[in-house]
């Protein structure tokens, strides 16, 4: 493997060219593994500008792992933050729609088993199926990703697809 013409990423061009091509990527990794309610494309806007105030300790290859720990962390750190403040007080979600009644119980009903089946996945199943089946990503990129093999990327998508097929009778009927 060739080495690096560049020691660090504090050009800006380069760090523009790295945010391009990783921001939208782990915003929805980190989605996908804790969910909407922590503000993941926050937590990945603090992890580039973590980056950038270290970008002369961080060579181009190892920016991208930097960066998903550093986000990683960000995200665990306000799981702790808010298990605390859901002890002292009680959120409350709005109580309006334009929609019918009877779509909204429907709707409601189809997101709570949903969500119930992802939440039974293992937690790599899960993140391996919605970077597959929602992010679009390959088998390769997911394996990337999450630091395993094709194979095992493969393994843990389709027996997330198969639990969830299971579970979900909407989805055997296709």
């Amino acid at each position: 493997m060739s080495k690096s013409l560049f020691k660090n990423i504090c050009d800006k061009k380069r760090f523009s060219a790295l945010y391009g091509k990783y921001a939208q990527e782990l915003s929805n990794f980190l989605y996908y593994k804790f969910g909407s309610s922590l503000n993941p494309n926050d937590k990945a806007q603090d992890a580039f500008i973590k980056l950038w105030e270290n970008c002369t300790k961080v060579t181009p290859e190892k920016a991208k792992s930097y960066l998903y720990t550093v986000a990683n962390n960000l995200m665990l750190n306000a799981v702790k933050h808010q298990k605390v403040v859901f002890k002292y007080q009680e959120v409350k979600p709005k109580n309006y729609t334009n929609e019918s009644p009877e779509f909204i119980l429907r709707k409601k009903e189809f997101l709570h088993r949903y969500e119930k089946a992802l939440a039974s996945l293992k937690d790599e199943e899960r993140v391996a199926f919605m970077l597959s089946k929602i992010d679009g990503k390959t088998h390769k990129e997911v394996a990337e990703l999450m630091g395993v093999t094709k194979k095992v990327a493969e393994h843990k998508i389709y027996s997330a697809f198969k639990k969830l097929k299971n579970q979900l009778e909407e989805l055997n009927k296709k």
